[in-house]
């Protein structure tokens, strides 16, 4: 659980400010989408292997340049 204590002389927007990070950082929000419906084992396996495949020749487009 994500929690926040409010420092001495500190405003509301900036603890907020630091909750909004915090949150963000955790995934929270990217956990619940991805859970909103079932995704069988293989086709995540292959959606990150596609992914990788992607970013590989990215990488290696940029690298020639």
């Amino acid at each position: 659980m994500i929690s926040v204590q409010v420092k001495e002389n500190e405003s509301i927007e900036k603890a907020l400010k630091r909750f909004k990070k915090k949150f963000e950082k955790a995934g929270v929000l990217k956990e619940v989408r991805g859970r909103a419906f079932f995704e069988k084992k293989s086709v995540s396996r292959r959606r990150t292997v596609l992914r990788a495949a992607y970013r590989q020749k990215m990488k290696a487009e940029q690298e020639k340049s």
